[in-house]
């Protein structure tokens, strides 16, 4: 009975350790997706980096963190901003980035995401209060281009990369956007005033020439007087007084005499 009871206590504690192998062996595979870099430590000291796949880590003495190296979003929250020409404004952002050296993500930086969102947001003040109003709502490109040069200059260092960084609203003060609207309604007066200018010039330029031309054939006015004076007479409603010049007649003669020969 006790030989039995021995054998017995033996078969488990075999069982025992082979279900703990099996878990050590279970817990030593890792799966690492194709858009995942794994950065594997040994007794706390970085031993490399792992690609895509199956991977294996030595329990208790290995360890590794996964980094996601796809193109990264960070909001940078609605913010007031002083222009250089004391305007507020409001603006918002937002960075895309990706992880370009994911050893450094981890050993160089706690938190890369909350890291590139702060810096991000400190360029987006110095180079807003560095420029002023006008060129912030007109140059917006040209602003998103100088915050990227500068955080782009800092995370790199982290292993980190960043793609692009888009304003998408920079908002005015009520006071501003009323001043703009009137400013706005001024020049579109200033340009009608222009236009209706240009266009009283130039048919006074073709009433000036039409005089010239009517000037140089003799019973010409008179005729183009008699040629108008039809036109109001169509319609029934209109009363006419003519003062008739007393050479009229004359030229209207001379006209017809010319015609017969």
């Amino acid at each position: 009975m006790e030989m039995g009871g021995a054998f017995a206590a033996g078969g488990c504690i075999v069982v025992g350790v082979i279900v703990v192998v099996g878990m050590l062996l279970l817990s030593a595979i890792k799966l690492i997706y194709q858009y995942e870099r794994g950065v594997v430590f040994m007794l706390g000291k970085f031993v490399g980096t792992r690609e895509p796949g199956l991977t294996l880590v030595i329990p208790i003495l290995q360890s590794m963190r996964k980094v996601d190296i796809r193109i990264q979003t960070a909001d940078i929250p609605r913010q007031e901003v002083m222009t250089r020409d004391n305007i507020p404004m409001l603006v918002n952002a937002v960075v895309y980035f990706k992880v370009i050296s994911p050893e450094d993500v981890i050993i160089k930086i706690q938190d890369h995401v909350f890291a590139v969102r702060q810096y991000t947001q400190a360029a987006l003040r110095d180079v807003i209060g560095n420029s002023e109003m006008d060129f912030v709502l007109t140059e917006r490109e040209q602003i998103a281009e100088s915050i990227k040069e500068i955080v782009d200059a800092e995370t790199s260092g982290w292993g980190v990369d960043v793609e692009s960084i888009k304003i998408q609203e920079v908002e005015l003060p009520a006071e501003m956007k009323r001043a703009m609207a009137k400013q706005a309604e001024a020049e579109r007066e200033r340009r009608a005033v222009i236009i209706a200018s240009q266009g009283e010039l130039s048919a006074s330029e073709n009433l000036r020439q039409a005089a010239e031309n009517l000037s140089k054939s003799k019973g010409a006015l008179h005729l183009r007087t008699l040629q108008t004076i039809r036109d109001i007479a169509a319609d029934p409603s209109e009363k006419i007084v003519l003062f008739v010049p007393s050479d009229l007649g004359r030229t209207l003669g001379s006209i017809l005499e010319g015609g017969k020969e």
